[in-house]
This record gives structure tokens, C-alpha cells and sequence, in this order.
């Protein structure tokens, strides 16, 4: 039996990846986790495409600014000499190419590192692409933070993405419960493994052509 990680703890395992001095967004759902996460003391200025630099982490129950909102519509803080802008100043941020990196989930990303995360025709799904679009192309690295089975059981990790695109060839890296994945010109590289799991599991359980790229040994695997 295959163990996960937590949320919390996926989201703190991105938060140690984000370079000194990054620009970074933050998408809708899970990354947004990450701001809460990150080291104190690490030059990072967090981006919403609503219109705000200089975004903080969540407020401490009873000092929510309902002014304070990311694009998910959740309560933020700010930081000091934060600014605030029309969203047409945020999307061309995003696409000219000023963000060093953003953070985004997925329903499916294919072993190219084509993304797609904004619709599956159900029901409750997101309605439309958003700024999802911008940030996949705009930004220098695309991170996504999923877990690696959807609700069903099905891999997120595919050959090719059966769902709407949102970007062709634009994810960097992919961040699961299970283990972390590189996207290489090979295909997609373990560079991590969580808890118990094997490159071997992941290889059945995905029906991929894993490349085996982790560098230490099992016991220094973390579930933190």
C-alpha cells in the first residue's frame, strides 16, 4: 500500500523550492497553501492576478480585511510596500513575462508537460480557462501541486491530456502526494518519492515510462 503526504505538508515541500527574490502566483485551491509556508526571511513577492503585489499569507482568525482577497476569493494579508492595480496591469504582468514562477493544480498533465486544469465538463467544474491560460505561458516555471490519482482512481499523469488544454509543453515540475516529477525531454523524472512508494508502484500505477532520477536513499525520505 502506497502512502501520501498531506496537503499541508505538499504545499511546505513546494514552499522550500521557490528561489530568493521570485515573483511568484499563487493558483486557485491547493497553492494557495504555499504563502503560508514559506521561510521566514525569504524575499518572495507574491502576485494575484485581481490586482495586488506584496500578497501575505492568510489572517489569524478575526483580522480578516474583506478589501484583502486573492483571485480565489480567500481572505490574504499584505506585506510591507505591497501595491494594488486594475487587472488588466496584473494579466499583462503575467504575460509579458515578469513571473519567475507559478504554482498551479491540474486535473491531467501529460508526460510532455501539457497542462490542462480548467474544465472537465462536469457540473461543479471551473467554467472557463481564467488566467490560468496567461500564467501557464508567462510565466518562466510552472509548477502544478495535485494529488497524483483523481477522485476516481485515474492518474493525473498521462500520455496525452483528454481534457482541454490550458498550455502545451509549459509545466516544469509537478508536485504530488506520492513523489515530485520532473518534466525532462525523456519524459517525466522521479526526483522524489514519498513515504514508502517506489519508482516500480508509480510506473504500474501510472502505466508511464518513469525515469528514475531520485539521488538519495529511502531513509531519507520524509513524511513531513
Amino acid at each position: 500500500m502506497t502512502t501520501r503526504i498531506s496537503r499541508d505538508a505538499l504545499a511546505a515541500r513546494v514552499a522550500r523550492d521557490i528561489p530568493e527574490g521570485a515573483v511568484m502566483n499563487l493558483g486557485i485551491g491547493a497553492p494557495t497553501r504555499v504563502a503560508n509556508f514559506l521561510p521566514d526571511g525569504l524575499e518572495v513577492i507574491l502576485h494575484t492576478e485581481n490586482g495586488m503585489l506584496g500578497m501575505g499569507p492568510e489572517p489569524e482568525p478575526g483580522r480578516v480585511d474583506p478589501d484583502l482577497i486573492n483571485a480565489g476569493k480567500q481572505p490574504v494579508t499584505e506585506q510591507a510596500g505591497s501595491a494594488y492595480f486594475h487587472h488588466a496591469d496584473s494579466f499583462a504582468m503575467m504575460r509579458g513575462g515578469h513571473l519567475d514562477v507559478c504554482v498551479l493544480g491540474a486535473f491531467q498533465v501529460s508526460e510532455r508537460g501539457d497542462l490542462a486544469n480548467w474544465s472537465t465538463g462536469a457540473a461543479d467544474s471551473i467554467p472557463a480557462v481564467g488566467g490560468a491560460m496567461d500564467l501557464a505561458i508567462g510565466a518562466k516555471q510552472v509548477f502544478v501541486m495535485t494529488d497524483l490519482f483523481a477522485r476516481s482512481g485515474e492518474p493525473k499523469l498521462v500520455r496525452e491530456c483528454s481534457y482541454p488544454l490550458t498550455g502545451v509543453r509549459c509545466v516544469t515540475r509537478i508536485y504530488t502526494d506520492h513523489a515530485i516529477f520532473d518534466v525532462s525531454p525523456s519524459g517525466l523524472s522521479v526526483t522524489e518519492l514519498f513515504g514508502d512508494n517506489t519508482i516500480e508502484e508509480l510506473r504500474e500505477l501510472t502505466g508511464l515510462d518513469l525515469v528514475d532520477a531520485t539521488t538519495f536513499s529511502p531513509s531519507d525520505r520524509s513524511h513531513a
